[in-house]
């Protein structure tokens, strides 16, 4: 028998989510800034990272966001192929929980109704939603706040299959130094390969999510993203764009196949405040 989810269950953890995730940076996010604060030989920098810290900390004790742009609401779901949804619309669940969890928590609505008007919607919806069908009778869901300010530095390109290891490794590394300090380094990159023009940009914001600390499982692309990190941080960006040894935080790099004549590859860019939470229902 399919297990039953409500919509309203998922309302209510997509709610609690928004509050949480634009106040708290997932568990290890602050260990790093320390650790790349004490490894950073720019006096200012080293400044700089020791703020970062201090905002967190600030955030977390006052229980307010750690960035006053709470982002566009992404709202990632791996829905058990066992599970059943009842109770109502799924994509009018998760919007209800973005818009009470937004309005809930005093967080500021960022979206507008229509690229070209402008008018804002006054509650942060409707939100970018991805769903997966999954095996296994839970649903998981991630959320995560992104602001604009990182995601205008990305970026797509449609490689053909000639393209090199040195070629992808360029063209990453030239759009974080075209982005400079636009994006509030130090940055997370995520980078999408393969799939189509649409699927990789996915790829790219998935790999944003990808837990702290954590590499890719297979070690061909866990040495490419290495290399890539090597390069950013050569660029001398540093933190707050004011030079330094540290641009970049991690390069995420997630995979899928892709057609005889491609390979697309996409770059998504996290600030430091690369916010995301899960929950399982």
């Amino acid at each position: 028998m399919p297990r039953e989810v409500t919509v309203s269950t998922i309302t209510d953890t997509i709610a609690s989510l928004c509050g949480k995730a634009n106040v708290f940076l997932p568990s290890g996010s602050r260990e790093r800034l320390a650790l790349c604060g004490k490894r950073e030989t720019s006096p200012l920098c080293r400044e700089i990272f020791g703020d970062l810290v201090k905002n967190l900390d600030c955030a977390a004790e006052h229980n307010i966001p750690i960035c006053q742009d709470t982002g566009m609401a992404v709202v990632f779901l791996d829905i058990g192929q066992d599970v059943h949804i009842v109770g109502g619309d799924l994509t009018d669940a998760v919007n209800d929980g973005v818009r009470r969890g937004y309005k809930d928590n005093y967080l500021r609505m960022s979206v507008v109704r229509d690229p070209l008007e402008r008018v804002n919607t006054g509650d942060n919806t409707p939100c970018i939603i991805h769903t997966r069908i999954v095996s296994g009778d839970k649903v998981s869901v991630t959320l995560a706040p992104k602001g604009f300010g990182s995601e205008n530095m990305s970026a797509i390109k449609m490689f053909t299959p000639s393209a090199s290891r040195e070629d992808i490794i360029a063209f990453v590394t030239n759009m974080v130094q075209t982005a400079g300090g636009n994006p509030c380094p130090p940055i997370v990159v995520g980078v999408g390969l393969g799939g189509d023009f649409e699927y990789a940009a996915i790829l790219a914001k998935r790999a944003l999510i990808r837990g702290e600390g954590e590499l890719n499982a297979a070690p061909f692309y866990r040495e490419l993203e290495n290399d890539m990190l090597t390069r950013i941080n050569a660029l001398g960006i540093g933190a707050g764009g004011f030079g330094g040894d540290i641009t970049a935080l991690a390069v995420n790099i997630e995979v899928f196949p892709t057609h005889i004549a491609g390979l697309p590859c996409a770059v998504n860019i996290g600030c430091h405040v690369n916010r995301h939470l899960s929950a399982v229902i």
